[in-house]
């Protein structure tokens, strides 16, 4: 079995490394399908990573999610239920055997059909963590399963038809595996995870307006105090310091692809003061905005 294991990887790296070439980031044919490729140990990098399954054949990474790290790597997969904001760092890559991985973005609607035609049990032997991240074990007919997938590239008028089926057969996967009671839990309708998915989701829209926690815990019909515990635990931080993250993260955006000053860019996410906001960045990215733009610049530029 290790050794029909090893020649799936195998193959499946060969076929990504074949995509992605010279590139870090090979957005595919096929729906909500992405390859990866880093050629050297780096990091940390912050950036919101969304809802789906991230499934290393070569190399090592890993993600800091508040005060928990998740290493994953050919034998081991990475779920993320929502859209989170998290610190990645690739662990383990060399220009003769670089990280590569596969990404499938998470289907919340066919994962739910497929809840419903199977007619699986929801499982019970654990409680399910609220948390929106997991760690999943790699077997064979999974690493096939996405194997058969990425294959597809090479038979693009095959796409329409067999890259659902794939994709359906991949999460019917997950859902028979011991992290399938977390896509259980993702698709559940009502679920606390959907009702911090759509407020995550106002939250990505809105993030420059004022926050007032009593109306975003009703729109999503859940109490200020339960929502707040909940969001909390599913992101690992209050729904002030998501919206902060967001801010942030946007004003860094703005200052490097478009040469916003500090103030201009502060203005344009929500700040009223540039002060507060110059002391918030350095909190968040260690620099302030000036001193941290010139530095992506220049590495950008090396």
């Amino acid at each position: 079995m290790h050794t029909e294991f090893e020649r799936v990887r195998t193959h499946i790296a060969s076929r990504i490394a074949e995509w992605t070439a010279d590139q870090e980031l090979c957005e595919t044919a096929i729906p909500g399908l992405s390859l990866y490729r880093h050629a050297e140990v780096g990091g940390p990098v912050s950036c919101m990573v969304g809802s789906a399954i991230a499934l290393p054949v070569q190399g090592a990474k890993r993600a800091q999610f508040g005060s928990e790290s998740y290493a994953y790597d050919s034998q081991r997969f990475l779920i993320t239920l929502l859209d989170l904001p998290v610190v990645l760092q690739v662990a383990e890559a060399s220009p003769d055997s670089p990280y590569l991985s596969v990404v499938l973005k998470l289907d919340a609607r066919v994962i739910g059909e497929l809840m419903l035609e199977s007619k699986l049990q929801p499982p019970d032997r654990q409680p399910v963590s609220d948390r929106g991240m997991v760690l999943g074990e790699t077997t064979l007919a999974l690493l096939e399963a996405f194997d058969r997938l990425v294959g597809l590239l090479d038979e693009p008028d095959m796409i329409p038809v067999l890259a659902p089926l794939l994709q359906r057969e991949i999460f019917y996967r997950v859902l028979r595996s011991d992290g399938g009671r977390h896509l259980w839990q993702m698709a559940s309708i009502g679920s606390q995870n959907q009702r911090i998915g759509r407020a995550i989701e106002w939250l990505k829209s809105n993030f420059h307006e004022p926050l007032r926690i009593e109306e975003l815990a009703s729109r999503v019909e859940m109490s200020p105090s339960r929502f707040h515990h909940h969001f909390r635990q599913f992101t690992s931080m209050s729904p002030l310091q998501f919206q902060k993250w967001l801010r942030l993260t946007e004003a860094r955006r703005l200052m490097v692809t478009r040469g916003l000053d500090a103030a201009t860019a502060a203005y344009q996410v929500g700040y009223g003061n540039p002060s507060q906001f110059t002391r918030e960045y350095a909190r968040q990215f260690g620099t302030p905005p000036r001193r941290d733009v010139e530095s992506l610049m220049r590495q950008a530029t090396a």
